[in-house]
């Protein structure tokens, strides 16, 4: 089953162009035998029955509707001093249990709240829970990711105005979350050492919208066939601009990296927090003198 919620199996034919899924691009490279590259067109997909055209259409109309709900959740982490990240990555790269850990360590220093997002069940966010930090559990059914508007509801059960670091796990998926902005500060990419060092270019969408990867479950490395030089290298060729950062949740190798990553994250999420209050106060102070100008003058 294609996904329903970003489009890709909206099942929404096309009848305008009913013979556009006759049309095959033939400008692949043969030399390849016969690959098939269905991201070559506009749409950077393929669906049946759906033109190109229509599927930017499409696309554009499901992205602009979840920006503004993004914009929206922004607006309401800034308020708060929040630092909002969104966790990426497949299935089983170790999220979850990197998220208890980074819980246990850094619970005491700053408030850490979790949003997660699966499918089916709340058993990773029962985890979570079983730390002491809030969660929320959102599943998404047949859809493959969180949109800013699931963020959003989960977020208003959530203590927010405690600042703090939000946690958004997403559905284990490299796909279609590279696409949705949830109104978070970063995206952070998780690749486990278990899953193979070509990753980010199999996958260049995920690690091309993401500032931080984390290369998780590196204690396993000596029981591996894993280059993590060219993994290294692969990402910095999707993204130049991308911070590594190789740990174990296990043995604690590395974390002491991402927290402090963290914590610069929130240490500007509460500047920014003050810089809007300071703002409001300013603008009131000024609404207050043109008041009284205007009072004086009658």
């Amino acid at each position: 089953m294609m996904c329903s919620v970003c489009g890709c199996g909206t099942g929404d034919f096309d009848h305008d162009h009913g013979h556009d899924h006759h049309h095959h691009d033939h400008d692949h490279d043969h030399d390849h035998g016969h690959d098939h590259d269905y991201g070559a067109g506009p749409a950077g997909a393929h669906a049946p029955g759906l033109s190109q055209a229509r599927m930017v259409r499409i696309e554009r109309d499901i992205l602009s509707k979840n920006d503004s709900y993004a914009a929206e959740n922004r607006r309401l982490f800034t308020e708060n001093g929040v630092f909002a990240v969104n966790l990426v990555s497949s299935p089983g790269s170790g999220k979850t249990t990197l998220l208890v850990r980074t819980i246990t360590d850094l619970g005491g220093d700053l408030p850490v709240l979790v949003i997660e997002g699966d499918q089916r069940t709340s058993r990773d966010a029962d985890r979570i829970r079983a730390t002491g930090a809030p969660a929320i559990q959102v599943n998404t059914g047949k859809g493959c990711h969180l949109d800013a508007h699931m963020v959003g509801h989960a977020a208003g059960s959530l203590p927010l105005d405690g600042g703090g670091l939000l946690m958004i796990e997403n559905v284990g998926n490299l796909v279609c979350p590279a696409a949705f902005d949830l109104g978070e500060a970063h995206k952070v990419a998780i690749l486990s050492v278990t899953e193979g060092e070509d990753k980010p270019i199999k996958y260049p969408d995920m690690f091309a919208a993401a500032d931080l990867m984390l290369v998780s479950k590196i204690d396993l490395l000596p029981h591996l066939d894993f280059d993590l030089g060219q993994c290294l290298d692969f990402a910095r060729r999707v993204n130049p601009d991308i911070e590594i950062l190789p740990l174990s949740a296990t043995t604690g190798e590395g974390l002491e990296a991402w927290y402090d990553w963290l914590r610069r994250g929130c240490r500007a999420a509460l500047d920014r927090r003050i810089e809007a209050l300071d703002r409001k106060r300013e603008a009131v102070r000024r609404m207050a003198e043109n008041l009284g100008a205007k009072g004086r003058a009658m």
